[in-house]
């Protein structure tokens, strides 16, 4: 199944035009090289309000399958990102920062500053990312591989068999 992708970068410099959005662009190649078509990009200030309306618009309005932001997640107290995430998202998937955060571990110590968040609204899985070009494209690359399963049994409508991704007979049981 493909899946389409959109991209939110949170930066108040980019979207004055004070400062070229490099991590959009550079997500957005590497979600194409990985198999999601980028639908959606958009550039938004680190403005709590506005972050949840776009996120909101994406999932709802848009259908998008995955939904990256990139920005606004260290401890600047402009840094929302994640308090908007979480104030849209029904579920949440704590297992995927939390890999993203150990596997930058391995490259900087810096990385459990991290506060990024990730979840699931109706069928859209939303996910945080840095906003480092290159930090961005490294916690992606630590979760790309596991996040066409999960958008597969997210969008299945019935459950899944997470062994071997095929849909339980007998409605699970």
């Amino acid at each position: 199944m493909i899946h389409s992708a959109g991209i939110i970068t949170v930066s108040d410099r980019s979207y004055e035009g004070k400062r070229e959005d490099l991590s959009g662009p550079g997500l957005k190649a590497f979600l194409e090289k990985n198999g999601f078509p980028v639908k959606y990009m958009e550039i938004v200030p680190d403005e709590t309000e506005m972050i949840e309306e776009k996120l909101i618009y994406a999932s709802d309005s848009i259908g998008l399958s995955l939904l990256i932001t990139t920005g606004g997640t260290g401890f600047s107290p402009r840094d929302v990102t994640p308090e908007a995430t979480k104030s849209v998202i029904e579920r949440e998937v704590p297992g995927i920062p939390e890999i993203m955060r150990a596997k930058s571990m391995e490259i900087t110590s810096k990385a459990c500053l991290s506060r990024a968040a990730a979840g699931i609204r109706g069928e859209t899985l939303i996910i945080n990312l840095p906003g480092s070009p290159g930090a961005a494209i490294e916690n992606l690359s630590a979760v790309i591989g596991v996040i066409a399963h999960g958008l597969d049994v997210l969008r299945a409508k019935g459950p899944m068999d997470c062994a071997n991704g095929e849909k339980e007979k007998n409605g699970g049981k």
